[in-house]
């Protein structure tokens, strides 16, 4: 079989260069697009299925939301195989582009959650009255959150000293130290989860409880969807490192992974600082 012919077979599902001269033409972007705007289009069907007179069924949205995710996660996977693991053994090794992109990408993630730290700000100076129980008795802020925050900047540190290994060609501490990262991110991932579970079943605290409510489980939701993307970026390149791929030479995906998880971790400690601790700053 001709090189070219097996070119081609990895790289469905589109098989031809088009238009002529411009690169390998893919789908697994516009697949990935249409899954995260799927996710966006499920929760606005859950919050109209709730209340009294709900305006659609109440299973859609979870329904929207379910599948969406999958229909991003194999965009997802069909994106990075067809765009870094085929091509891996074949680059140079030269990845400024795709770290120039990667700067690019987290300045749309930054106006993101600025916009949403904005709503937040505008309510925070305005009425600030009818506050949940749970904030007006400081007890947003607990054992939970702290244990969390400690866990993902010890994940930071981890995925630092992991790329630091990679760099020194010490695969075993390369290995190790990624491996952990992901783990960490997937214990905070659980506490966040448990967060929720306290708050709205022993709590009563919900995305209904006021301005301060719809605030908290949009910017900390929006939080956690953004960690399990790194996570599933983590558990890719870990995939892809227990493979053999990765070299002091070649790990432009290590870095770009990289990038996008100290972002995370930063705006984690932001949303703390403002959403938990400046929350309860003067109430009473």
């Amino acid at each position: 079989m001709s090189h070219e012919s097996d070119d081609h077979a990895h790289h469905l599902p589109a098989v031809e260069d088009w238009p002529r001269g411009f690169g390998e033409a893919s789908w697994w972007p516009f697949v990935t697009a249409l899954g995260a705007g799927g996710i966006y289009i499920g929760a606005a069907l859950f919050v109209l299925g709730r209340g009294d007179s709900p305006m659609v069924d109440p299973v859609y949205g979870p329904v929207v939301v379910a599948g969406s995710v999958l229909l991003f996660l194999v965009g997802l996977y069909g994106w990075v195989y067809h765009a870094f693991v085929k091509a891996f053994w074949e680059s140079d090794g030269h990845g400024s582009g795709l770290r120039f992109a990667m700067l690019l990408f987290l300045g749309t993630e930054v106006a993101t959650f600025g916009a949403g730290f904005i709503y937040y700000f505008f309510i925070r100076v305005g009425a600030w009255d009818n506050l949940p129980e749970l904030v007006a008795s400081g007890n947003i802020f607990g054992s939970l959150v702290i244990a969390n925050t400690v866990l993902l900047l010890i994940s930071s540190v981890t995925l630092h000293y992991s790329h630091v290994a990679l760099r020194n060609d010490d695969r075993g501490r390369f290995l190790g130290l990624l491996g952990l990262t992901l783990l960490l991110g997937i214990v905070f991932l659980g506490g966040q989860a448990y967060e929720y579970y306290e708050f709205i079943v022993h709590e009563n605290f919900t995305i209904a409880e006021g301005a301060y409510g719809s605030a908290f489980y949009g910017l900390t939701g929006l939080h956690g969807l953004h960690v399990s993307l790194g996570a599933v970026l983590l558990l890719i390149v870990f995939v892809r490192a227990m493979m053999g791929q990765y070299s002091a030479e070649k790990h432009t995906s290590v870095s770009t992974v990289s990038m996008y998880w100290h972002f995370v971790d930063a705006v984690w400690v932001f949303l703390v600082v403002v959403l938990y601790i400046g929350a309860i700053v003067g109430v009473g």
